[in-house]
């Protein structure tokens, strides 16, 4: 089956997960290795955001130190919760590692509210309750990110003031995606004139089959959207190719994917749905994507890879993906 909609960008989401003891190493590895996706070709590292856990709290941080060490990938934030997030400050901190990457970073948001009562007291205090948890957030950002005036005019007293976000970086708004999983935030982002973001979880609302699920909200995004089907998808899957890997990366491989599959069979309590990871040869894996008819309406793909793995299982996974996979799915590298 070829691809209805051709497949533009190639790239892969990264937890950056790193030690308790020595969280630099971890870093540090991180970077080399969107040194390494740059040199082969791929046109996008995404990374997750994680609070309290070990992955990469700070993206914008984190964005700006990878933004040196490449030239030319895409940097994306697959997702940033805005529920965290001060929309005033996330847009200062975003613009500002756009303006180092040249104008590359790819921001990603969502919106949820902190998971646990006694976890936001302790972080936020007691007035999170009346806080706004909804899309206002991110039309906030959207509204600062783009430049528009917080006050009537700039004014040089003591010192000078601007009348919008400094700095400002232009087109950075029109690079925000936002990360959907239901119909209902799917349809939110096509209104908005966002980019949609879509990963290997979602909602179980009109049918337990993963792929027709998604395929009905990136559907929707489109008919919400100001761009209609010139609106911009990308798809997130766990992938994990076995040509090239050493016997004991291979059993490795096969134990992880073994373990996760159960929960991929059917709805879970909070109606979450799960893909299922493509385990195999490139020509397994190409075959397993292209008979997903939510991989056939989207615009580009991105590995997700998995957070156990270690440097070297990395290194084989994006080179399974630049050298073998994506060419088959009719993907080019960039230069």
């Amino acid at each position: 089956m070829s691809k209805k909609r051709p497949l533009k960008k190639l790239g892969f989401l990264h937890i950056v997960p790193f030690d308790r003891n020595d969280p630099g190493k971890g870093l540090e590895e991180a970077l080399q290795l969107f040194e390494y996706a740059e040199e082969l070709g791929l046109d996008g590292g995404w990374i997750r955001t994680r609070h309290l856990q070990y992955g990469v709290s700070s993206p914008a941080v984190f964005l700006a130190a990878a933004s040196q060490r490449t030239k030319r990938i895409a940097l994306g934030t697959a997702v940033i919760p805005v529920g965290y997030e001060n929309p005033f400050r996330l847009a200062e901190d975003l613009a500002t590692a756009d303006l180092l990457s040249g104008g590359r970073l790819q921001a990603g948001l969502s919106v949820s509210p902190p998971p646990k009562d006694a976890f936001n007291d302790r972080i936020f205090g007691p007035s999170w309750r009346e806080d706004d948890f909804s899309y206002e957030r991110i039309a906030a950002f959207l509204r600062l990110a783009r430049g528009e005036p917080i006050r009537s005019t700039a004014t040089q007293e003591f010192e000078v003031f601007s009348d919008r976000v400094e700095p400002h970086s232009a087109g950075l708004a029109d690079r925000t995606w936002y990360g959907a999983g239901s119909l209902r935030s799917a349809g939110s982002a096509g209104e908005a004139g966002l980019k949609l973001l879509v990963s290997n979880i979602s909602t179980f609302e009109t049918t337990s089959d993963f792929a027709e699920a998604q395929r009905n909200q990136i559907q929707l995004f489109r008919e919400r959207h100001p761009l209609g089907d010139a609106a911009v998808v990308s798809q997130g899957r766990v992938v994990v190719p076995t040509d090239g890997a050493s016997a004991e990366q291979a059993e490795k491989f096969a134990a992880y994917v073994s373990k996760r599959t159960p929960r991929t069979l059917a709805p879970d309590e909070n109606r979450r749905i799960v893909a299922r990871d493509a385990l195999g040869s490139t020509e397994e894996i190409v075959r397993q994507l292209e008979q997903d008819v939510s991989f056939q309406e989207t615009d580009e793909f991105v590995f997700e890879l998995p957070f156990v793995f270690n440097q070297a299982d990395y290194r084989h996974i994006l080179e399974q993906l630049a050298t073998k996979i994506g060419p088959a799915l009719g993907w080019k590298p960039g230069s």
